[in-house]
């Protein structure tokens, strides 16, 4: 097959959510033993960045025009012609020569409207409803997005995939040196017993309500670390902090590297995520797999992420998500230490090689169905 991969997403410096997805699936695609079999064309609207896959005989990238009208051209425009064409958004091109596949994150937006600016909300909205009407194969990187898919669009019941993602294991690991963890907390002014949040600062990831339940904590020799670049709408977790007396607790990393993302999990008591909803949460599944215990709510897919391995709490209580934290944190050594290695063995079932097969397996399923 030829086929076409849509690789803005992936081509991006500091990637988070759907840019991470789209890069380490990129990766993995190209390091299948079977994908050498096929011809894979990268479109980009910028030269492609380092972290991409090096370009080879079969994988080459095409950068050109970005926005729709570039996506109309290098379809229709290929030569040869192409085979399949891969997004790995919720956002096709409306009309197409060849068969389409996209990916669905999550709905997110349909369940919390006022959580998004109006224009990504109507952009989400429409967009993605015109694609999923197009496409010929839809990915779900969970269970709970192929049922909220389903749900808003019966219609699309033939078309959705589940492919679970995966995480780097080179990066994310168990043990990580010490001297790797001091050196970053001592980088990011830690010098207390901690427990992290990793994520994008938005709405939906209910940095607010953690804000709630951590005050239950003002008194004790523990800190919150919020690790992540601010999205949109998130002025009010600043302010919630200043308000209820939090800064001296609190360390607002921004976003950090790759590298220094996997040694603050591995330095932390427990990653708390008490999101609202979560297509899959691959901040959890990295945390599990550094052996960091998870407090997560028990909404969306981060159940399935984390299996019996982690904490649920309710998010829309903070002293639900208070309880959470509190269970973690004081629990004995040898008990922490068995639920440390609850949480490896279940990291231990998700792989991006997984993802990648699963994924190709669908572009064929599009191909031939054409």
């Amino acid at each position: 097959m030829r086929i076409a991969i849509d690789g803005n997403e992936a081509n991006v410096e500091n990637r988070v959510g759907v840019n991470q997805y789209a890069a380490e699936l990129l990766t993995a695609l190209e390091n299948l033993q079977e994908s050498k079999k096929h011809e894979w064309i990268i479109f980009l609207d910028k030269e492609p960045l380092q972290h991409l896959p090096q370009p080879s005989p079969n994988w080459k990238y095409i950068v050109g025009r970005g926005g729709l009208l570039g996506k109309l051209t290098n379809l229709w425009f290929a030569n040869p012609k192409l085979d399949v064409y891969f997004a790995p958004t919720h956002y096709l091109p409306p009309i197409s020569p060849v068969p389409m596949v996209m990916s669905i994150m999550d709905l997110g937006y349909l369940r919390f409207p006022n959580q998004f600016t109006k224009r990504d909300f109507y952009q989400l909205k429409y967009w993605t409803n015109l694609s999923l009407r197009v496409a010929k194969k839809v990915i779900a990187i969970s269970e709970s997005t192929r049922d909220e898919i389903i749900s808003h669009y019966p219609w699309t019941i033939g078309k959705v995939e589940v492919t679970l993602l995966g995480y780097n294991k080179t990066r994310y690991r168990y043990p990580i040196q010490g001297w790797r963890i001091r050196r970053t907390k001592e980088k990011y002014g830690i010098f207390w017993e901690y427990v992290i949040y990793v994520g994008t600062l938005k709405p939906s990831k209910n940095v607010e309500g953690l804000l709630d339940a951590f005050r239950q904590f003002k008194n004790a020799d523990l800190s919150l670390v919020i690790v992540g670049k601010k999205g949109w709408l998130y002025e009010s977790i600043f302010e919630k902090a200043h308000k209820i007396g939090l800064e001296d607790k609190i360390i607002f990393t921004d976003f950090v590297s790759e590298e220094e993302k996997a040694d603050l999990l591995s330095g932390a008591k427990c990653l708390v995520s008490p999101s609202f909803w979560e297509g899959f949460g691959m901040h959890v599944l990295e945390a599990m797999a550094c052996g960091c215990p998870v407090v997560v709510s028990k909404v969306g897919s981060l159940p399935e992420v984390v299996g019996e391995a982690g904490i649920l709490v309710d998010p829309g209580d903070s002293d639900s998500i208070a309880k959470g934290i509190e269970f973690v944190v004081s629990l004995p050594a040898n008990k922490y230490n068995q639920l440390r290695g609850a949480v490896l063995k279940q990291a231990e079932k998700f792989s991006w090689d997984k993802t990648a097969r699963e994924t190709l397996s669908i572009l064929k399923q599009a191909y031939d169905s054409d």
